[in-house]
């Protein structure tokens, strides 16, 4: 018997958060953040790692993408496209949970 997964689809109203087995962690001998999952390690860019942190179940993707136009003094209209493939690209690679 084989179970095919279904691919979650991004919406603006999705809650995207960390998948149990993936977590954030401060490397304090490489001062830099790391994404932990088993046997992989990701290292973000700073822009990446500021929509992961926004990435706790909380937020809607219209939530993070305004933060993140707020922090970036940037529109939404222009990052908006840039946030939801960053997402769904990191939910495909079961990382996060959209």
């Amino acid at each position: 018997m084989r179970a095919d997964r279904q691919r979650a689809i991004l919406s603006d109203l999705s809650r995207p958060h960390l998948k149990r087995h993936a977590r954030l962690h401060f490397d304090p001998v490489r001062g830099a953040w790391a994404l932990l999952s088993p046997e992989r390690v990701f290292w973000p860019d700073e822009v990446s790692l500021d929509i992961l942190k926004l990435c706790d179940g909380r937020h809607t993707v219209v939530e993070i993408v305004d933060e993140l136009g707020g922090q970036y003094d940037a529109p939404a209209e222009d990052i908006a496209p840039d946030v939801e493939t960053f997402l769904q690209e990191w939910s495909d690679r079961f990382l996060v949970t959209l």
